[in-house]
């Protein structure tokens, strides 16, 4: 006489698709992947004064490229990237302090890393557009 078992019907475990991040997460995400991102563009800075150093023709070249529509998303995704990991990074610091670590001051903060950082990156390209 075998005794029937009812499976009950248990919740699955939540998951990342099931949440919405914080803002706070995200940028703690988005300050990680520009910490990538920026070492991939130093490394194309230095390329760029290696062939500064070779000679006008190399150094032509370079200009060429990063005057190309792709050189200026590249030049562009990389300085908002800079301004971004600054301007949380500067955050980051005063967290470090215990400053700021109040829910809804660090979410004010959020709003104010992305207007700085939005604010650095458009003054840059504004102002290399208006001189050059």
């Amino acid at each position: 006489m075998s005794e029937t078992i009812k499976k009950t019907q248990r919740p699955l475990s939540p998951h990342l698709q099931v949440y919405r991040l914080p803002l706070t997460a995200l940028l703690s995400i988005s300050h990680r992947a520009c910490g990538v991102g920026l070492s991939v563009g130093t490394a194309l800075v230095a390329a760029f004064l290696i062939a500064a150093a070779g000679g006008e023709g190399s150094y032509n070249m370079v200009m060429g490229l990063a005057s190309s529509l792709l050189g200026q998303i590249i030049l562009f995704l990389w300085s908002a990237a800079l301004y971004f990991h600054m301007c949380n990074g500067i955050r980051h610091m005063f967290w470090d302090t215990g400053k700021f670590l109040e829910k809804d001051v660090a979410m004010r903060t959020n709003y104010i890393v992305i207007m700085f950082a939005f604010i650095l990156t458009a003054s840059t390209w504004a102002c290399a557009y208006l001189t050059g």
